[in-house]
């Protein structure tokens, strides 16, 4: 503000604003981040604003590799939103033969779960074992989504590549990311409370840009 006059910033081009973006997360890191997991902690920065994330975002061993390695495979995402659904880059991942379902809105989804008294979320889950076993689960909103994976994966019924455990919320949300943590599917899980849709998204896209070695976090 200036002689009490608001300044209107200049434009700048979306590519200059990201260049920019991560050039200021680089500055403001609280510690160096190990180079395999710091694209996916630097995109999760970047999507949040939030630098907790350096510190409770959790991998188990080679889980961004595997990912990948999933995905290049023509792994499918399933997802427990409409909006972590429109955030995943469907373009890049359908070039490896994948495609992002989300089976929320489903009216046989829907009637199960009421028949049955537990959430849709919890259904979607038993409903994705249709798509095979080659699936990364992104889990950014309902812990029952998780604990319904943990079961399934208990039971033998599910083998999921990799879940990306990072719902936001309250009840049962820390719980539930502490089973997907004690199973032995990879994993990434953001510890704690944090979390949400956006987040899930942007873990599926730092792992889908950087399948080709397209440098990341800058």
């Amino acid at each position: 503000m200036s002689n009490g006059t608001l300044q209107i910033p200049p434009s700048i081009p979306p590519a200059e604003i990201e260049r920019r973006s991560f050039a200021i997360i680089e500055q403001e890191l609280p510690h160096a981040l190990d180079p395999v997991q710091a694209p996916v902690i630097k995109r999760v920065i970047h999507t949040t604003a939030d630098f907790s994330y350096a510190d409770t975002l959790r991998f188990s061993a080679h889980a961004v590799e595997l990912g990948r390695a999933a995905l290049a495979g023509g792994a499918h995402i399933v997802t427990d939103t409409q909006m972590a659904k429109a955030g995943i880059n469907k373009k890049r991942l359908a070039a490896y033969g994948g495609e992002v379902h989300c089976f929320m809105a489903d009216e046989d989804v829907a009637a199960e779960a009421a028949r049955r008294g537990i959430t849709r979320a919890a259904v979607s889950v038993e409903k994705s074992a249709i798509i095979g076993e080659n699936c990364i689960y992104a889990i950014g909103n309902a812990p029952t989504a998780l604990i319904r994976l943990y079961e399934l994966i208990e039971a033998d019924r599910l083998h999921p590549a990799l879940i990306i455990g990072v719902p936001v919320g309250f009840v049962h949300v820390e719980e539930a990311k502490e089973l997907i943590m004690c199973t032995a599917v990879p994993y990434i899980v953001a510890a704690g409370r944090k979390g949400g849709s956006n987040v899930a998204a942007a873990i599926c896209n730092a792992l889908l840009y950087g399948i080709d070695g397209t440098p990341q976090g800058h």
